[in-house]
Parts: structure tokens; sequence; C-alpha cells
């Protein structure tokens, strides 16, 4: 039985991330443009990110107005409710500025620094994955379980890059050291979305160093609650750091090629 709490919250983030959702799909201006930039000059925000957090911190607030925010285009106040949200607007800028369809909205609800609910839209799929803590995972009604066990010579693996070139150049070693270890390796461009994709079995493994709380915070709760196992160097937490999800079989032997590759650091 879940906490009725965390079906209030999750019910809540469900409505916020259709609603940014719809904007984004929807609302996106022919001729957008970069609004400004973060890590590096190629790594961008839109004014649609800026207007997607504007809509669902809005929302939020309205339905619960002591809640703490922590969000990628600002959103940060503390709360006084013990329940705070952590919010990608627009995970994938990039793939959206060129008009690939690989977004998506990432909204999870954290109680006293606990992930106790998730919500990954990707509207240009018409899918939204979402879980509450205890209750698995589902994509719509459709229930979520990560694959089979495989032998990590037949996994597909997801990972990303940063936008920082010192970092790229050291990503781009491990992933090519990886590779003939792996079926393949694919970069889909969003991390909520790989996340999801862990959990939904349609990727055996994902990695990636350097991601933001918002980055995992609603897909790291799918993953997990689809029998997804996820850490990050061995023995810690997902985070900027490392970020580490697979089925519980592939698990160990991969974080332990990306230790043994210094995946962790330039």
């Amino acid at each position: 039985m879940t906490d009725p709490l965390h079906r209030e919250l999750l019910g809540l983030a469900l409505e916020a991330a259709r609603r940014a959702g719809e904007l984004l799909r929807d609302g996106r201006p022919a001729d957008l443009a970069v609004a400004a930039t973060k890590s590096s000059p190629i790594d961008v925000v839109t004014e649609m990110d800026i207007a997607a957090e504007k809509l669902i911190t809005g929302y939020l607030a309205e339905h619960r107005p002591h809640d703490g925010f922590l969000g990628e285009e600002g959103a940060s106040s503390e709360g006084t409710s013990g329940i705070r949200w952590v919010i990608d607007p627009l995970d994938g800028t990039v793939n959206y500025l060129y008009g690939l369809p690989t977004w998506a909205v990432s909204i999870a609800a954290e109680q006293h620094g606990e992930r106790v609910a998730g919500v990954v839209a990707a509207p240009m799929r018409g899918e939204t994955y979402h879980a509450v803590l205890g209750g698995g995972a589902f994509e719509g009604e459709r229930p979520l379980r990560c694959r089979p066990p495989a032998p990590l010579s037949q996994s597909l693996v997801g990972t990303g890059f940063a936008y920082v070139e010192a970092v790229r150049a050291h990503q781009a070693e491990v992933a090519r050291r990886l590779i003939p270890r792996f079926r393949d390796i694919r970069r889909g461009g969003s991390a909520a979305i790989d996340l999801c994709d862990v959990a939904a079995g349609r990727l055996d493994a994902y990695y990636e160093r350097g991601l933001n709380p918002w980055d995992l915070a609603a897909g790291d709760l799918i993953a997990r609650e689809a029998g997804a196992l996820t850490g990050g160097r061995p023995g810690a937490a997902p985070s900027r750091e490392l970020t580490v999800a697979a089925s519980p079989e592939l698990f160990g032997p991969l974080q332990g090629l990306l230790e043994e590759y210094g995946a962790w650091h330039d």
C-alpha cells in the first residue's frame, strides 16, 4: 500500500508535466533561438525551457504553496512542508532546439530528501513514465520492468556526453574502450528518457558522468521501481560524479568497468 501523500504528489506531477509537455510541443516557435548558455557555448537554454519551468512551478505552488523547489532554470526555495520538487522542464534541450523528438519534462517529489514520486513525460513519443516509492513503475497504465539477464557482450547501453570539451574528450575515450565489450552504445540526448528506457527494457543499462539532480531525480526512481539497480561509483548513490542504472545482473560488471576506466573523472 503506497502512501496517500505520495499518490497526491504523483497526481500533481502528472498534471504539471502534461501541461508543460503540451506547451513545449504545441508552442515551439518556428524561429526558436538560444536564450542563454550554461556550462559552455554549446550547452544551451531556450525561451521554452524558461516558460515551461514557470508553468510547472506556478501550478505546483498553487496547489502546495509550502513546498520547496529545485529547478534547472533557477527555481530554488526551501519550503516548510518537507516536500521539495526537483524539476527539469526540458531535458534534451539541444534535441528540442534542432527539432529532434527525444526530449522530456522531468518532475520528481522528495520528502525529507527521499524521492517518493517521479514523472517523465515524453510528448513526441506519446509516453508518460511514472512511479511512486514502493508502488512500481508504469508508462501510462502499463507496468514497466527492466530487461531480463543478458551477458555484457549482448547488452545495449545508453550514455551521454558533457558540453565541456575536456570532459567530453575523456568520456569519448571511456566509450571507445567500452564499445567492444557491449552489443552497442546509444546516445539519445536525454538522461531522463535514457533512465526510463532502462525501466522499460529498451536499454540494458545506462551510465553518464555530469548529471545534475534535476536530470536524474525522476528517472532514477522510475528505473529502480522497474527493478533496475542504480548507483554511482561503488558504494555511492547516483551523482554528478557518475550515474549508473542497469538490470541487477549487469549492474556490478558495468560499474566495475566504469571504475576501472575512470569514467568518473577527466
